[in-house]
C-alpha cells in the first residue's frame, strides 16, 4: 500500500509542539518581565546604590544598557507574539504547515523555532 504524504501534523504531534510552545512561552514572558523591569528601574535608588562615584562612572553605560533593554524587551516581545500565533496554528490544526511550499515543516526545525512558518527549502529560497 502506497503511503501519502501527510498533510499535517496528528493530534498528538500538535499537544507536543503546543508543549514545547508553552513552555517558551512561559520563559519568554518571564524574560520580558525582567527586561522591562530593568528599564523601569534603573531610576530607583535602592540599596544597591551604594557607591555614587561608582554611579557616575557607570552613567554612560547604564544609558547603553538601557536602549539595549529597550531592544531586547521589543525583540522579546515580537518572539512572544509569534509563540502565541503559532499557538492559534496548533487550534486551527495548521501548525507546521510552509506558508510557501504548503507541504509539513520538518520535526527537528520545528523543535528548534517552534513559531516556524517556513521550511528550510523555502526560508533558503527567499535569500
Amino acid at each position: 500500500m502506497e503511503e501519502k504524504e501527510k498533510t499535517r501534523y496528528s493530534d498528538d504531534e500538535l499537544k507536543e509542539f503546543r508543549e514545547i510552545i508553552i513552555g517558551k512561552l512561559e520563559k519568554a514572558r518571564e524574560d520580558y518581565d525582567i527586561l522591562k523591569s530593568s528599564i523601569t528601574n534603573e531610576e530607583s535608588n535602592d540599596t544597591t546604590d551604594t557607591s555614587p562615584t561608582f554611579k557616575v562612572l557607570e552613567e554612560g553605560a547604564t544609558t547603553l544598557s538601557k536602549e539595549e533593554a529597550g531592544r531586547l524587551a521589543q525583540r522579546q516581545f515580537k518572539f512572544i507574539q509569534y509563540l502565541q500565533a503559532a499557538l492559534v496554528r496548533i487550534e486551527n490544526k495548521t501548525y507546521g504547515i510552509c506558508r510557501e511550499t504548503g507541504k509539513l515543516i520538518a520535526k527537528d526545525r520545528l523543535r528548534a523555532v517552534p513559531h516556524a512558518t517556513l521550511s528550510i527549502d523555502a526560508k533558503n529560497a527567499q535569500k
